[in-house]
């Protein structure tokens, strides 16, 4: 694996991170049900994705 390839699944996982901890603290902080609902589908969706991406590496 060269050193580009590299940074990009560590820019992708970097993404991924963000995306579950930015979908965690709307789930946290949302009233409406149905937009929390969404926050947490997308939080563990984002934490499903990333699982897999890493363990291809």
């Amino acid at each position: 694996m060269t050193e580009k390839e590299l940074m990009y699944i560590e820019d992708a996982l970097g993404h991924l991170e963000f995306l579950k901890t930015q979908s965690q603290n709307a789930a946290n902080s949302l009233q409406d049900g149905v937009l929390r609902s969404r926050a947490q589908e997308i939080n563990r969706r984002s934490a499903t994705i990333f699982d897999r991406f890493y363990g291809l590496v």
